[in-house]
């Protein structure tokens, strides 16, 4: 299995900048995809940004340009850079992976989450 432990969480301005990290550990190599959630109190989690099958980035309409997704492959580790931080921008921000067991099985994971605050 894969863990997935993300961090860099904090309370931030209007406007300010955040780094958030996801560390994965485990049977990484049959991790075939990766992304951000979050999830603001009383709505539904929605993807932020991701990687494609294809490597290439994808990001929700509401981030691009503020955020970027990054990784660093030789330390198992996935990022979001996240610039010009809103109010709504504020949730539970989750690491995802996507699980190739076999052939045709895949599973999801999730890290335990970790808060960002944009608060005046």
């Amino acid at each position: 299995q894969v863990q997935l432990v993300e961090s860099g969480g904090d309370l931030v301005h209007p406007g300010g900048s955040l780094r958030l990290s996801c560390a994965a550990s485990g049977r990484t190599f049959t991790i075939v995809g990766m992304g951000w959630y979050r999830q603001a109190p009383g709505k539904e989690r929605e993807l932020v940004a991701s990687f494609t099958s294809g490597g290439n980035t994808n990001h929700a309409d509401a981030v691009r340009g503020r955020f970027a997704i990054s990784r660093d492959n030789a330390k198992n580790t996935m990022y979001l850079q996240m610039n010009s931080l809103k109010p709504e921008d504020a949730a539970v921000y989750y690491c995802n992976a996507r699980l190739q067991v076999s052939m045709e099985w895949f599973v999801e994971v999730w890290g335990q989450g970790t808060l960002v605050t944009v608060s005046s």
